[in-house]
């Protein structure tokens, strides 16, 4: 069962995140009763995300600031600044930033993938160690522990997902 829950910037979780950017966890599965989740990144620089699936959650982007490219199975867009992108669970996936400054919202339901992120990304409210940095490894290791499957490396703007891991999956 879900309670109501209001909480005031600066209230937020924060975790370091790809690109050395801010992940905050705005509602997880505690304030939700498990019906969804949603996550706010601030990028500084254009980074990108290993092409990954997760089965047990749909995921919604919301470009505030900022562009990117989104790969959904076969397909590629282009997101710019007000635009939506819904990723259906099941169906293999990857970002691009294409800019700097990025702000863009994500919903995931049901929630769970707060684990995943915070398995990865380092809670600000500890000291960070100077040589930390989310490895290749460490989003595997994530992703296995909360029901993800890191499938491959960042795409390159021109390349696709592979066809042999769109078919896997459908």
């Amino acid at each position: 069962m879900s309670s109501p829950y209001v909480a005031q910037a600066g209230e937020h979780e924060q975790l370091e995140w790809l690109g050395g950017g801010l992940m905050e966890v705005l509602l997880d599965a505690r304030h939700t009763g498990g019906q969804l989740s949603v996550f706010r990144s601030t990028v500084p620089t254009a980074t990108a995300s290993p092409v990954h699936v997760h089965p047990n959650e749909d995921e919604i982007f919301v470009m505030l600031r900022g562009s990117g490219l989104i790969w959904v199975g076969d397909q590629r867009f282009e997101l710019t600044e007000g635009g939506i992108a819904f990723l259906p669970r099941n169906i293999p996936h990857a970002y691009r930033l294409t800019t700097d400054n990025v702000d863009m919202l994500a919903i995931a339901t049901p929630s769970g993938m707060e684990g995943f992120f915070r398995d990865a990304g380092w809670d600000k409210s500890r000291p960070k160690p100077a040589d930390w940095a989310i490895t290749p490894a460490d989003l595997g290791k994530a992703a296995a522990a909360n029901g993800q499957v890191v499938l491959g490396p960042p795409l390159a703007a021109d390349e696709m997902i592979s066809p042999a891991l769109v078919d896997v999956n459908s």
